[in-house]
């Protein structure tokens, strides 16, 4: 006898804010090794695209990260930087923190990401 199985599947999302003031990226989900090459291609649109040269990536939602994840950040950043934008992080937390912090990632975009728990925003 057959079951009807529902099976959630997690993909990552990615919304949009632009703003005078810059562009705002939220992304959700998983990015990992499966998802990241679409991360990357959306998330270099967006640099490119950006106008002022300002990004900021939202990593709050984000609920599974593996080092594709980082190199597709990593990727970002050496766009930003050829395009002469300004790339930033912010909501992290938790274990994605310690890993920002752990890799010296984290000093790559300047210090300049901004924490999601009270008490732990860099200036």
């Amino acid at each position: 006898m057959l079951q009807n199985k529902t099976e959630i599947i997690d993909t990552p999302e990615i919304k949009v804010v632009a703003s005078k003031g810059g562009t705002l990226a939220f992304l959700s989900g998983p990015i990992n090794m499966d998802s990241s090459p679409a991360v990357r291609d959306q998330l270099l649109a967006i640099v490119r695209a950006a106008n002022p040269k300002i990004v900021s990536i939202d990593l709050s939602g984000v609920t599974q990260f593996d080092s594709s994840g980082l190199a597709t950040l990593i990727d970002a950043l050496h766009t930003a930087r050829t395009s002469k934008a300004q790339l930033t992080l912010r909501g992290l937390h938790g274990r994605l923190l310690h890993l920002f912090e752990l890799t010296g990632i984290l000093s790559l975009f300047n210090g300049s990401a901004e924490m999601s728990e009270p008490g732990l925003r860099k200036t």
